[in-house]
């Protein structure tokens, strides 16, 4: 009886799914557990730093609070020294004015700062906290945290390569080109720099070696990228006229619903690059675009740019068009390998 029932299609279907509503079940306790422990810390950061403002407890506060704590929950972690003290600067970070920027007073004004801190865990907390400078970049993490999902050593990734610098910074015409919405939602979407410290090129690379490096390194590329971003292939094929071009690397962003040419140059911006570009552009949306789709956006991405130049070139261009840079930090050359010593010849070295 128990195989046959192992066997039916429909108890097989019921299963999974009643799998599936156990596992969210626990995603969502887990959830809420840890909203209520950073709730529970952000009440306890604002009691401890009021008791000392009024009081002249001092540290020894801190270190007797932890005591009494562990003593009656000592099943409870969180209670120590050292967390009290990081529940306090915690707490302390976030309602320190001189730091406060545009989206952390509109935040503070809904009353949602508290809400917002307690949707990541704490470990997260305490890495934004101890890395970001001000509130408003504090914010542009939490949000990312909660958007993207990002685990702690990716957001602690993140952070370690300026991503709240980067992202809105590249050198657009799209608020002349897209309308307001697509435009705002372009532009943070792109960066600049672009980070390719995955890569390893020799000293003087060719763009088609920078191409080839990214291509094979594509999942890297698109986590850089960032989110929506959906790979179509490189050198797409495009036949106009009796003529065939091809387009460096093509994308799909699923946000933007549009398709994203990327221009790669191993070389300084000039004002003609933009011209090419925006003919690949006029190219897409008259021989890959669907109805539905919204105009294609371009990217071109350059070893070096001036932005003044980028801005001009952009100007006459009603094609949307961005431009940034792209940083390397790892070149070696060709004959590096070559020009290292084999294990046979350390040991004879050694052995001498």
């Amino acid at each position: 009886m128990t195989d046959i029932i192992k066997s039916n299609t429909d108890y097989k279907q019921w299963l999974i799914d009643l799998k599936n509503r156990i596992k969210q079940s626990q995603l969502k306790a887990a959830v809420k557990v840890n909203a209520e422990l950073i709730t529970l810390y952000w009440s306890m950061g604002k009691d401890i730093i009021e008791k000392q403002e009024k009081t002249k407890w001092g540290d020894g506060f801190i270190v007797q609070l932890s005591k009494d704590l562990q003593e009656e929950f000592p099943n409870i972690q969180g209670f120590s020294v050292r967390n009290l003290k990081y529940i306090r600067q915690w707490y302390s970070f976030y309602n320190q004015k001189n730091i406060f920027g545009k989206q952390a007073v509109a935040q503070l004004e809904k009353g949602n700062m508290q809400q917002l801190v307690a949707q990541i865990p704490w470990g997260h907390n305490l890495k934004i906290v101890s890395k970001c400078k001000n509130i408003d970049e504090a914010l542009f993490y939490i949000n990312k945290t909660i958007e993207l999902g990002w685990s702690r050593d990716m957001l602690d990734a993140h952070i370690g390569l300026g991503e709240y610098k980067r992202v809105g910074s590249s050198t657009t015409n799209f608020n002349l080109t897209l309308p307001p919405i697509q435009s705002d939602l372009a532009q943070q979407t792109l960066k600049d720099p672009y980070n390719f410290d995955f890569l390893v090129l020799s000293e003087n690379y060719k763009e088609r070696e920078l191409e080839d490096a990214l291509t094979e390194n594509i999942t890297r590329f698109l986590l850089e990228l960032g989110a929506g971003f959906s790979y179509v292939g490189r050198q797409v094929p495009l036949n106009i006229g009796d003529k065939e071009f091809f387009i460096d690397l093509l994308f799909y962003h699923l946000k933007l619903r549009c398709y994203v040419v990327i221009e790669l140059k191993a070389v300084e911006f000039i004002p003609e690059f933009a011209g090419k570009l925006s003919f690949y552009l006029s190219a897409v949306n008259d021989i890959l675009t669907h109805p539905t789709d919204n105009p294609t956006i371009g990217l071109m991405i350059c070893k070096s740019k001036n932005h003044f130049i980028a801005e001009y070139a952009l100007k006459g261009i009603n094609q949307p068009i961005g431009v940034s840079e792209y940083e390397l930090t790892k070149h070696f050359p060709k004959d590096f390998k070559g020009s290292l010593p084999t294990i046979e010849e350390i040991e004879a070295e050694l052995e001498e």
